[in-house]
């Protein structure tokens, strides 16, 4: 990392894709290697012979006829035809625990079309330890014609069974033409560069996200022994995962639906590996309006009942805090919780709360608040979680967009007003999804980042970087070396606090089982081999000796718990308003909302990225065009606003030249 600051000071177009929390979490990416690095085939098919026997039906009760048809072909004459299809779940499926080893990696590449318009999902589904059937999401598929599925990483553990690759949407014929399956190229680690966890062992814990999937292959066992001090379960110990909604209607039927059953079956892999190999693990995370099922909150579990009320949810909400914490201290006492996000993403980007009601109905609502009327909720989820955690075990506020100035400003109200009458928040968790870009139009800029992390700082609370990725819109050298650049200026801001922060995550190992990973966020390629931006935070800093994990990798098992409704983003919407400056012209205001902020340079990005669903008026765009004034809004405007966010200019400088922007920036 370099010894310096950096300004690369431009605002962004905040990612389509944050939402993670949030729109779909796809935690299998198309794969980035090519065919010609392809192993052994397992099993490859065009159809032409008519044979499809590999393929079944999902259960007994799925009504799907697989036959050979000559319908549709990619090439040749024939595909695989799925018909009588009468439920949106009825598909075609492939058996690879038949077929395939566990803990190995394949690459599955087809080609899919509908019978009209091709709308469905590439999934799999699996029971797990416990006997329950999980399933996860892998590919959306839209489009006419035939699309296509190329390369998509698969794996699964020893201790998962009935593992299904299937095709599911719609009740009309789904045909598969071009099937290969085959294994993934094997990748050792580099062990001749420095470990990220020994450069920074001064400084703060160094983590990593991961999937009980994603950590199947050996590589990634020895990727996370080799630089990583932390381990965070992806989706594993989310509400989602370890709720056990069979258990929680058999005591509902006995007269008891205030006790919340639960179980760790899916994250033992996760936790199996971080207790032998003596990983501290983040828990992530308790109470949070997504990944949480709806029958969660309603009566008797049933997904069809009434919400409950505020009295029985607060006595549920103990009771599930508490059973969690019963469960861990139970069935992995060897552990170092050291930290667990209580409550995650509570608040808007404008320091609003989130709407009432359920995940179904709006990415924005929150079941918390449809059953509490706000975010009181809050407070007692952390009065639960102090009184029931384990000894040493740290409880953090978490959220995304953190860097939004209204949102900053409502996290830390709402951490101090908590606080007030004792010590129930013992850390603010920044999750640090941020977008590189091409650069100098990195979104948040690293002088902004710094600035809430600056803020979040003085609040004198522990503070963790819980999920850090940086997208990048390119996959070529100078791509990457931009990339590599802001990591260097973010990491920069962190350790100027390092005495504040006490842990710095990683979400994910490799970009190619990022949830991210079209855009290729994180320190490691595909093949387990260093980027150029693990280079940048690693210049200047000598490591010492790790003493926090042994090197010792034993064969474990994993489950996986994956659901549509992704882990940890949110899409975030600006609208514009027409507000009391409309048809008087100030500088900078572009939403017209009387303030001139963040905001204000969020809106203009994504007007020029998406100017059919972000729409600025023809008064606002005239506020906004503040540098060569009449040449309309573009990417320097907005960076011109961030310099108003900062302090570096104020409102009166407007407008100015793109020469002055040029001055400001070096």
């Amino acid at each position: 990392m370099k010894k310096k600051h950096f300004q690369n000071l431009i605002a962004g177009t905040l990612s389509a894709v944050m939402i993670c929390s949030t729109a779909s979490a796809v935690y299998a990416e198309d794969s980035a290697t090519g065919t010609d690095e392809g192993g052994k085939i397992i099993y490859s098919s065009d159809f032409e012979d008519g044979d499809v026997s590999i393929f079944t039906k999902r259960n007994d009760g799925d009504t799907t006829v697989i036959s050979a048809s000559e319908d549709n072909a990619v090439s040749g004459k024939k595909s695989l035809c799925a018909s009588g299809r009468t439920k949106t779940w009825n598909g075609p499926a492939i058996k690879l625990d038949d077929i395939c080893e566990a803990g190995k990696a394949y690459l599955l590449s087809c080609k899919v079309m509908g019978q009209y318009y091709t709308s469905n999902t590439m999934s799999m589904q699996y029971t797990d330890s416990s006997g329950t059937e999980k399933y996860e999401n892998l590919v959306s598929l839209n489009g006419n014609g035939w699309q296509e599925v190329k390369d998509v990483k698969i794996s699964f553990s020893d201790d998962v069974s009935n593992v299904m690759i299937y095709f599911e949407g719609g009740t009309d014929n789904i045909y598969i033409d071009d099937f290969t399956l085959k294994e993934a190229p094997v990748h050792d680690i580099q062990q001749d560069i420095a470990s990220l966890k020994d450069v920074y062992s001064g400084y703060f814990k160094v983590g990593t996200a991961v999937t009980a999937k994603e950590l199947a292959p050996q590589s990634t066992k020895d990727l996370i022994l080799k630089h990583f001090n932390s381990i965070t379960a992806g989706n594993e110990l989310k509400p989602d995962a370890i709720l056990d909604q069979k258990a929680c209607q058999a005591m509902a039927a006995d007269g008891n639906d205030e006790d919340p059953q639960v179980n760790l079956n899916s994250a033992k892999s996760i936790l199996d590996f971080a207790r032998d190999n003596n990983i501290p693990v983040r828990g992530h995370v308790l109470i949070w309006h997504q990944q949480t099922p709806t029958w969660f909150f309603k009566e008797n579990y049933d997904p069809d009942g009434e919400w409950v009320s505020k009295e029985k949810m607060l006595v549920r909400m103990e009771n599930y805090i508490k059973n969690v914490f019963a469960e861990v201290e139970k069935e992995y006492p060897d552990v170092d919780f050291y930290a667990w996000d209580v409550v995650n993403e509570c608040w808007l980007d404008d320091g609003t709360a989130r709407k009432p009601g359920s995940q179904e109905e709006g990415s924005q609502n929150s079941p918390w608040v449809k059953i509490f009327g706000d975010n009181s909720f809050i407070k007692p989820a952390f009065e639960f979680a102090k009184k029931y955690a384990p000894e040493g075990t740290k409880l953090y506020y978490n959220d995304f967009n953190e860097y939004m100035p209204q949102k900053t400003d409502a996290i830390i109200k709402m951490v101090e007003e908590i606080n007030s009458d004792g010590h129930y928040i013992d850390g603010i968790g920044m999750q640090s999804h941020l977008d590189a870009r091409s650069g100098s139009d990195a979104f948040p800029a690293a002088n902004v980042y710094k600035k809430a992390l600056d803020k979040f700082c003085e609040t004198g609370l522990d503070i963790q970087i819980t999920e850090l990725d940086a997208t990048v819109n390119g996959n070529d050298e100078e791509s990457f070396k931009k990339q590599a650049q802001y990591y260097s200026d973010i990491m920069d801001a962190i350790v100027s606090q390092k005495d504040k922060i006490s842990s710095v995550v990683f979400w994910g190992t490799t970009d190619d089982q990022s949830w991210r990973a079209s855009k290729y966020p994180l320190l490691f390629n595909e093949d387990y081999s260093a980027k150029e931006s693990f280079y940048s935070i690693i210049d200047g800093i000598e490591p010492t000796e790790s003493t926090t994990t042994t090197t010792n990798s034993p064969e474990t098992s994993s489950t996986t718990t994956t659901t549509t409704a992704t882990k940890d983003t949110n899409t975030t919407t600006t609208t514009t308003q027409n507000g009391s400056s409309a048809g008087t012209l100030e500088y900078g205001d572009v939403n017209e909302d009387g303030a001139v902020n963040i905001s204000d340079a969020v809106l203009i990005m994504q007007s020029i990225a998406n100017p059919d669903e972000f729409q600025i008026t023809e008064q606002g765009k005239l506020n906004g065009d503040v540098v060569d004034n009449g040449n309309g809004l573009t990417n320097i405007d907005a960076l011109a606003i961030q310099y108003i966010e900062i302090k570096t200019i104020s409102t009166s400088d407007l407008p100015l030249t793109s020469e002055q922007i040029e001055n400001l920036s070096k």
